[in-house]
C-alpha cells in the first residue's frame, strides 16, 4: 500500500477555489445591481409616459362653446379629470389628476419588483412620473 505524501509545492492547492467563490458571488451580485437598477429605470420611463399621455388626454377636452367662438381655449375641468383618470385607469398604473390654474397636473406612482436584489431582501423599487399640460391656442404656429 502506498502512502500519500505530502509535497511541498502543494502548499497552495485548493486556493483557487476561494478566490473564485467570492468573486463569482461578486459578479452575479454586480449582474443583478445592472438588471435590477435597469428594470427601475424602464418603470420610471414607463411611470413618466403614462403620466405624459394622461396629462394630454386631459388637455384634449376643452370647453366647446368658448373655443368654437374664438374666445380661447380653456379645459373643462370635469371632463379633463375624467379623461386623465380614466386613462390611468387604463395604464395600470397609480396615480393623481388635478387641474390647476388651467393645466393639467398629473402625478403617478408604481413599483417595480426586483429579480436579483430580493436574495438581499431588497424586494422593489419605487418609480414615479409627473408631466403637465397648458393648453393653448395657437395660429399659423404662433402661440396667442
Amino acid at each position: 500500500m502506498a502512502l500519500l505524501r505530502h509535497r511541498p509545492d502543494d502548499a497552495e492547492r485548493g486556493s483557487i477555489s476561494a478566490w473564485a467563490a467570492v468573486t463569482t458571488v461578486a459578479a452575479l451580485l454586480l449582474v443583478g445591481i445592472c438588471v435590477d437598477f435597469g428594470g427601475q429605470l424602464q418603470a420610471v420611463q414607463e411611470a413618466r409616459s403614462v403620466a405624459a399621455e394622461a396629462a394630454r388626454v386631459g388637455g384634449q377636452q376643452l370647453q366647446a362653446a368658448p373655443a368654437i367662438r374664438g374666445q380661447g381655449v380653456v379645459a373643462s375641468q370635469t371632463d379633463a379629470r375624467a379623461a386623465a383618470s380614466t386613462y390611468l385607469a387604463g395604464s395600470g398604473i397609480n396615480g393623481t389628476v388635478s387641474v390647476v390654474a388651467g393645466e393639467i397636473v398629473v402625478d403617478t406612482s408604481t413599483t417595480y419588483q426586483t429579480k436579483f436584489l430580493s436574495l438581499i431582501g431588497i424586494t422593489s423599487l419605487p418609480a414615479s412620473g409627473h408631466a403637465e399640460a397648458r393648453i393653448a391656442r395657437a395660429v399659423e404656429g404662433v402661440e396667442q
